[in-house]
């Protein structure tokens, strides 16, 4: 064989190598995040950590850590004081502009950037979201804040007295994230009346039919409960459980909810056809190990 082929034959092997590496990559879904309370998109100790993690399980996989708002301090605040259904359009429409995400995309959302992002599915289809994974997410919202991020405690010590003093009140309501997802047991009606977050994806008002088509096209949706979490009460949120109506102790599962029994969301449809995955991890609010995330998150990603 003439040196020319053979140098042809090396070009169109080294081409053929190059796209299938480009496939490769065009073959992973992308993935889009959510930080939690008092976090950002990009803290190389946390959401910089797992968006470096997954990039290197899963190689060629495009990975979006949303950012609310122009610079890191700015999403750091949003996640304290902005209203989240304008953060939740925000989100929908930084996804739609993303030409990488136009296809269909994962979703992963940490604490409470795992209800907004069920919020994303819910309102705004397109583009498809497959999977949504909820890490310690408060799906039936929370009803105290044990232990707010400790580097935030200043802000956290208000933000109780203001939730006691008068979550559902308007200005608490409009200028407090947390209050937006505030769900007092002993207080049913006015939740369901004032909330402006919570109460309106989760169906208390009325049914919206299209959130409910909406989540219900979803692949998957995983929800990671912390066995020891110390910050979110009641844990059984993070299965979308809560207290029972009309008290603060007793606690009751998604299974035996209104909510599911009315099927108001889809979701004992998707239950039923197995779209619905209950996870344990052993430990804190948010803290596991890279070999717990690979064994068990990594999965729903590929």
């Amino acid at each position: 064989m003439g040196a020319h082929n053979m140098a042809s034959l090396l070009f169109f092997g080294s081409l053929l190598l190059l796209l299938g590496a480009v496939q490769g990559s065009n073959n992973t879904i992308p993935l889009v995040m959510w930080h939690g309370m008092g976090d950002n998109c990009c803290n190389p100790l946390s959401m910089g950590a797992i968006k470096k993690m997954v990039e290197e399980e899963l190689p060629g996989i495009y990975v979006v850590s949303l950012m609310i708002g122009k610079t890191v301090t700015q999403d750091t605040e949003s996640g304290f004081f902005m209203d989240v259904n304008t953060q939740v359009a925000f989100a929908c429409d930084k996804i739609a502009q993303d030409p990488k995400l136009k296809g269909g995309y994962n979703a992963m959302g940490f604490s409470q950037g795992a209800q907004f992002l069920r919020a994303v599915a819910q309102r705004c289809p397109n583009p498809p979201m497959k999977n949504l994974i909820s890490v310690g997410g408060q799906h039936q919202g929370v009803y105290g804040l044990p232990r707010c991020p400790g580097e935030s405690s200043h802000i956290c010590d208000w933000i109780r007295k203001a939730l006691d003093s008068g979550a559902y009140t308007n200005a608490v309501q409009k200028h407090l994230v947390q209050a937006q997802y505030w769900h007092d047991p002993l207080n049913n009606d006015l939740y369901k009346q004032r909330s402006l977050f919570l109460a309106d994806i989760n169906q208390e008002r009325v049914v919206n039919e299209t959130y409910k088509k909406n989540l219900m096209t979803l692949e998957k949706f995983v929800m990671v409960k912390f066995l020891q979490d110390t910050m979110v009460d009641p844990v059984i949120s993070e299965w979308f459980g809560f207290f029972k109506i009309g008290q603060g102790q007793e606690t009751e599962t998604l299974q035996e909810s209104t909510l599911y029994k009315e099927d108001r969301l889809g979701l004992a449809e998707m239950d039923k056809a197995g779209k619905l995955v209950f996870l344990e991890c052993d430990g804190d609010h948010l803290q596991f190990t890279r070999e717990w995330f690979n064994a068990k998150l990594i999965p729903y990603l590929q």
